[in-house]
């Protein structure tokens, strides 16, 4: 498998047409006081695309992601972009890191430095990792998109080929949101190669699967309220997914013409799990929502990005049972019930924390971290 070094360069010509675009953008009409209830106000918004215009530097952020070494290869026909960073210790660890929509593989920018070299980084003697993190097929520059049916089972064979040509043979696993079911797809696939698989924002963690017989049976009062209010949040909350899931090429037009347009569409989610807190403003920083919505904007993936909840179809259907060693890391707004997680996978340690948010490797990289290390420690004692 040919691997070739990669660098992020978009033309100057692209940046000022993104440029031009945000400033001509063309702004809905609202009813008045709505705020958030029916989706993105544009009193909050419009500060937002004014700083993406005005104040956001694009090629700072250019240079920050190409100072973590970035490659490109191709498996099963579709260009994969990685970043890889070893570790100086020689008792270090491979890791793959998976992350989910609408994030990109540069959300685990602040976890690679502590994973990589701990030592460095104020824990010394703390379990150290080789960090790989690719890119989702139609996500940032896995792309563009040749082919469809890139289902789940599909992105976890590809990760298990990518690491078996960097040379892994044994390794871990870590994934949030759809990186929550590549994960543990990935430890089905090569169960003699992956040791350990840790999640969090758990896609099957917090709903149950409604077509199955008596789907409550076995959990708590209090597992059956968490499921309750989760389906009643998400009844709510679901418009983007469903949409995804179902009409992605039509969702395509409008959020590839407009820029304002896919930093809404993102915004609303990043929003929807964040308790309530202006994404930009406290649960993701401003700057870290810009850089995602560049990348997307930049690699022209918002339209094949979506198509990755089509192909998984239902998120709290049953997935099939992971026999792998299993940590979850639980983090405000994720609803993950232990009693529900252990459905689906084999759940050695289950951690709630009441900072960070969904993008933990964004909001509460620290914790991630540390949770991670705390669970090879475990299984190393196992």
């Amino acid at each position: 498998m040919k691997i070739e070094p990669f660098q992020i360069a978009i033309p100057q010509s692209e940046l000022d047409d993104l440029l031009r675009r945000l400033r001509a953008t063309r702004w809905p009409d609202e009813v008045e006081g709505a705020g958030w209830a029916d989706g993105v106000p544009t009193a909050y918004l419009r500060p937002l695309v004014d700083h993406w215009a005005t104040a956001f530097d694009w090629r700072a952020h250019e240079a920050r992601l190409n100072a973590q070494p970035q490659f490109l290869t191709e498996i099963d026909g579709q260009q994969i972009h990685f970043v890889h960073v070893r570790s100086p210790r020689a008792d270090a660890q491979p890791i793959i890191m998976t992350h989910g929509w609408p994030s990109t593989a540069f959300d685990f920018h602040a976890v690679i430095g502590p994973l990589t070299d701990p030592d460095a980084h104020g824990a010394v003697g703390a379990p150290a990792f080789h960090v790989v993190a690719p890119s989702i097929p139609g996500f940032g520059f896995s792309s563009p998109m040749r082919t469809d049916g890139w289902s789940i089972d599909r992105v976890a064979s590809a990760w298990s080929v990518l690491m078996e040509n960097l040379g892994y043979a044994d390794f871990i696993a870590q994934g949030g949101d759809f990186g929550s079911v590549i994960s543990p797809a990935l430890a089905r696939a090569v169960p003699d190669a992956v040791r350990g698989v840790h999640l969090n924002a758990l896609l099957n963690g917090a709903g149950v699967d409604r077509s199955r017989p008596d789907p409550l049976a076995g959990l708590s009062a209090a597992d059956i309220g968490a499921v309750e209010e989760t389906e009643a949040w998400w009844a709510q909350r679901s418009a983007y997914a469903r949409l995804q899931g179902t009409r992605p090429d039509t969702l395509a037009y409008a959020l590839t013409d407009s820029p304002a347009g896919l930093l809404a569409w993102i915004a609303d989610l990043e929003w929807a799990v964040g308790d309530d807190v202006l994404p930009g403003e406290v649960e993701v920083e401003k700057e870290e929502l810009l850089a995602a919505a560049s990348i997307y904007w930049f690699t022209n993936t918002a339209g094949t990005s979506a198509r990755i909840y089509k192909e998984h179809g239902d998120l709290f259907g049953d997935t099939p049972y992971t026999a792998t060693p299993t940590a979850i890391a639980s983090f405000p707004r994720d609803g993950t019930r232990r009693a529900i997680a252990e459905r689906h996978h084999n759940v050695v340690r289950f951690t709630e924390y009441d900072r960070g948010g969904h993008f933990a490797a964004v909001q509460a990289p620290d914790l991630l971290v540390e949770d991670l290390r705390q669970f090879v420690l475990d299984l190393g004692e196992r």
